[in-house]
């Protein structure tokens, strides 16, 4: 389950094609490539353990980059191309990566690292040549096309997006197996998502985040063919769906705001029959969000809650959604706990940590401390976020810890006051914040996008609030609300809150007032 076996059974089969230029690269092509990459890292001196990054936009040569170091037994680290180039520094440096390559479109980046990473031994771009930079067509062209004599799995190391403190490296040891052994993903992609060689994968959101990159390589390792949007644009989602007779999909929440909020003659114009399976994550949904969504598609929607850290897994179908509406469902391959603040694990019903008891292992590179932080004292794991268990076992994300607003003493969890916000017809985008209060420490301030700037002021500020409390106690929404064009928002639907909270937040030594 690797380009080598399938370039020898469908070489003329497109193995993925880029959406807006319609550049298609065959597994015959993605083969060659890929053997002509690994024969470059091992001409350099890399052997299975060692780490290579790259920064690309959504490229097509983004896998044959993944699939030379996963068939070579390398870590490689798909870094993020909107950092900037001291946040690629740190990630390069921490990582221990011995060849960095990148592309024409990041040549400011290029040159900004040109002389920093003194572990780095080599250098690519792809596209054009820069100083301190080789060109990576030419560099292919002189290596052989055959496979590496041994060939061992190799894997992702991804960091987290470090939206407080540095972000962490997710290491998982390596499987040390012959290349082509299909991880565990593949039980998820082949039994529970049924797919299979003729699926067709829509993949709209930057390739270098976890759940696209791991689930693209899925789709190639089964031999389907996956289409990949170099940018998300709502209706040209729908239209590839109907164009290529799209089987499945994976989403963020944004993007089904964005495709609700379009007018109804535009949802409605594209056909969406071919869709069989759907899968959402990344961020949690509000509750009429995917009740909206599973109307107008059907119940091809699933939804699953895991980390890159690969610890747990939770999914749900939406036949189980609908009678268990904001649930993200139950664990294949883990134990679910629910703790406190002292580490004691808390009945159904009760808020606390999400814990994974699980036999997956994983670290945070050149981090113990965090990586011991991320663990109980029973030896579970967690993702640091929060939530419930129900009665029977369904387990409901409240929100991340670190979002955590104390006002006045109370715990408010803005996940809440975003859901209901979010519903609003006005709003295109919604960020809820604590922000200082010399009485309360913290009040609740909500960050709001509208989806018209030029109805923003008090009149909506108030519209929303008033929105708000319809539905939830008012200690739990905004007393006071700005707005903005655009909020600092990851292309994979994370939104940088930090920024935001940054801002207000200016000038004070601690978060404690």
């Amino acid at each position: 389950m690797y380009p080598g076996t399938l370039a020898q059974r469908i070489p003329e089969k497109a193995a993925f094609i880029m959406a807006s230029s319609g550049q298609t690269v065959t597994y015959g092509q993605l083969d060659e490539r890929s053997n002509r990459a690994a024969q470059l890292f091992w001409s350099l001196g890399l052997r299975p353990g060692e780490h290579i990054a790259f920064c690309l936009e959504n490229h097509p040569r983004f896998f044959e980059i993944c699939w030379a170091a996963q068939r070579s037994g390398l870590y490689f680290t798909a870094i993020s191309s909107r950092l900037t180039a001291a946040e690629t520094e740190y990630i390069l440096n921490d990582s221990g990566a011995k060849v960095f390559i990148t592309s024409a479109a990041k040549a400011d980046l290029a040159g900004s690292l040109a002389d920093l990473c003194p572990g780095v031994a080599a250098r690519f771009m792809i596209d054009a040549t820069a100083p301190g930079y080789e060109s990576w067509e030419e560099a292919l062209a002189a290596q052989p096309s055959e496979p590496l004599e041994a060939e061992l799995e190799g894997g992702q190391m991804l960091y987290s997006s470090g939206t407080t403190g540095q972000p962490k490296g997710v290491k998982h040891p390596l499987p040390g197996e012959i290349a082509g052994t299909p991880p565990p993903l593949m039980a998820l992609v082949q039994h529970f998502y049924a797919g299979t060689e003729d699926s067709v994968y829509l993949s709209p959101a930057p390739l270098y985040h976890a759940a696209p990159l791991a689930y693209n390589m899925a789709f190639q390792r089964l031999g389907a063919t996956c289409i990949i949007m170099e940018q998300f644009d709502a209706l040209e989602a729908l239209r590839l769906i109907e164009v290529h007779q799209v089987t499945h999909s994976q989403w963020v929440p944004t993007m089904f705001v964005r495709m609700l909020k379009m007018p109804e003659e535009l949802r409605q114009r594209h056909d969406l029959s071919s869709l069989q399976v759907a899968v959402h994550a990344a961020a949690p949904c509000p509750v009429p969000i995917k009740e909206s969504m599973i109307a107008w598609w059907g119940e091809v929607i699933h939804e699953y809650y895991a980390g890159t850290e690969g610890n747990g897994f939770v999914m749900i179908n939406s036949q189980d959604w609908l009678e268990h509406k904001g649930s993200v469902g139950k664990s294949p391959n883990a134990v679910v706990h629910i703790l406190d603040d002292e580490g004691n694990e808390l009945p159904a019903g009760e808020i606390g940590t999400i814990y994974f008891e699980s036999n997956v292992e994983f670290e945070y590179h050149n981090a113990p401390e965090k990586t011991e932080g991320a663990r109980s004292r029973q030896g579970w794991s967690t993702l640091g976020d929060v939530g419930y268990l129900d009665p029977d076992g369904w387990l409901f994300l409240t929100d991340r810890k670190a979002h955590m607003i104390i006002s006045g003493g109370v715990n408010i969890y803005p996940q809440e006051a975003e859901n209901r916000l979010i519903t609003h017809p006005k709003v295109q985008d919604v960020a809820v914040i604590g922000v200082p209060n010399t009485d309360f420490g913290e009040e609740v301030k909500a960050v709001v996008q509208p989806i018209d700037l030029a109805q923003a002021g008090p009149e909506l500020a108030q519209e929303l609030i008033d929105y708000c409390r319809a539905e939830l106690a008012s200690i739990k929404c905004p007393r006071t609300i700005d707005f903005e064009a655009e909020l600092p928002r990851h292309p994979t639907g994370k939104l940088y809150k930090r920024l935001l909270k940054d801002r207000y937040w200016e000038g004070h030594e601690s978060r404690i007032v």
